[in-house]
């Protein structure tokens, strides 16, 4: 019998031990989770707040970067459009010299060829000259021949 009670209320407060003890673990276990939970949130916003920031940072620098690199194409598109204008007028300017040598060159010839012209023309009207005399010397000849008998 008193063993038996003994035993039923010591299981009892084993049994009441036990339920207190899981109870007191269950809600241990829920604290830890909830404060678990409260730190992954914490970390997770810590997280995308730095993410965040970084990928601000990234895009201001990107925008710095294609700023500089328009600034270089534009600086470099500069100088080549300077350089084609220098060669452009560089080239024009012989151009010019070569057409002016070209010119003068040709005025030289037709002169050179004038003159050669109004030489042969000379020399033509003198042997012209020479000719006709001859014929009239010819002519006269034959005339006083023709007269004198």
């Amino acid at each position: 019998g008193r063993l038996d009670n003994r035993i039923t209320e010591e299981a009892a407060k084993l049994d009441r031990r036990m339920t207190e003890e899981v109870a007191r673990l269950d809600n241990r276990i829920t604290e830890e989770a909830a404060k678990l939970d409260r730190r992954i949130t914490e970390e997770v916003a810590r997280l995308e707040t730095r993410i965040a920031e970084e990928v601000a940072n990234l895009d201001r620098r990107i925008t710095e970067e294609v700023a500089r690199l328009e600034n270089r194409i534009a600086e470099e598109s500069s100088k080549v459009d300077r350089r084609i204008t220098e060669e452009v007028a560089r080239l024009e300017n012989r151009i010019a010299e070569e057409s002016g040598k070209l010119d003068r060159r040709i005025t030289e010839e037709v002169a050179r060829l004038r003159t050669q012209i109004s030489d042969v023309r000379a020399d033509l009207i003198r042997w012209m000259f020479v000719f006709w005399v001859g014929q009239i010397g010819v002519l006269l000849g034959i005339l006083f021949a023709f007269f004198r008998r």
